[in-house]
């Protein structure tokens, strides 16, 4: 019995790895995510996908290039698997019509989302143990009078209607560049980077590093994970006390688990009101 806890315990770990999809990685976000998924041991593999090489190269690295985001079907096989999307891919509103924004940032990540649920065969919230971070900005609001933050906030909204047991939307606002060799970096930070020190002392909400932000989607995720395997773990030890307390008392055994039933319906319940929320993490 206790070698195969020990087994049961080593697959749960293995189950728990982040198996990630990154779109974005010729960005500046989502080029840091790539970087730091690589270095972490949390990270199992990683499929970039895009429109241009991103030029990493790595043994948990696959990388498809794709022209049209907004229709995967012709790759959608190759999101078996992966159990978390960071959708990092964007574009600044300025210059752009209203099509092609909403294009690109509501269209495209919910074509993933759906794709994503379809091969892995997501049917609901409690089945499955998949996470889906985006990239939004700060200021997202359905009700502004902007365009750019009524189309975020419509993706945040649909996203957190989907069947991915978690959801994630950062806001991100000055980002300061600070991971050595990584070359997207926007080029205006060249010229404002100055300002980081200074607002980063009035504020560390509205000012953070790449490192930091990257870094913050993979154990947020990470974290949810951990938790799940720490309830498994939990489990096998209630499952380990009841077997011992059958050999000693029936009687009592009835009335543990009864307790342990009623305890479960609660934690269930508190688990479905926290995964009907979309949680905003704010930079």
């Amino acid at each position: 019995m206790e070698n195969n806890q020990i087994n049961n315990n080593n697959n749960n770990n293995n189950n728990n790895k982040i198996r990630a999809i990154i779109t974005g990685a010729s960005g500046m976000i989502g080029e840091g995510v790539v970087q730091n998924a690589i270095e972490s041991d949390e990270v199992e593999k990683i499929l970039i996908v895009g429109r241009r090489e991103s030029g990493f190269k790595n043994e948990k690295v696959k990388e498809i290039l794709h022209n049209d985001l907004s229709n995967l079907t012709n790759i959608q096989n190759e999101f078996i698997g992966y159990n978390s999307v960071y959708f990092c891919a964007g574009i600044s509103s300025v210059g752009v019509d209203k099509e092609t924004y909403h294009k690109i940032s509501y269209d495209m990540p919910m074509e993933m989302l759906r794709k994503v649920e379809l091969v892995n065969n997501i049917k609901s919230k409690d089945d499955n143990n998949f996470t889906f971070i985006y990239v939004t900005g700060g200021g997202t609001n359905e009700n502004s009078w902007s365009n750019w933050a009524r189309v975020k906030a419509k993706t945040e909204n649909h996203i957190i209607a989907s069947n991915f047991n978690k959801t994630f939307a950062f806001r991100p606002g000055f980002i300061q560049p600070n991971i050595p060799g990584l070359k997207n970096a926007y080029k205006m930070y060249k010229y404002i980077g100055w300002l980081y020190p200074i607002g980063r002392s009035i504020s560390q909400d509205a000012f953070i590093t790449l490192r930091e932000i990257s870094q913050a989607m993979l154990v947020h995720n990470n974290n949810n994970n951990n938790n799940n395997n720490n309830n498994n773990n939990n489990n096998n030890n209630n499952n380990n006390n009841n077997n011992n307390n059958n050999n000693n008392n029936n009687n009592n055994n009835n009335n543990n688990n009864n307790n342990n039933n009623n305890n479960n319906n609660n934690n269930n319940n508190n688990n479905n009101n926290n995964n009907n929320k979309l949680q905003y993490l704010y930079f």
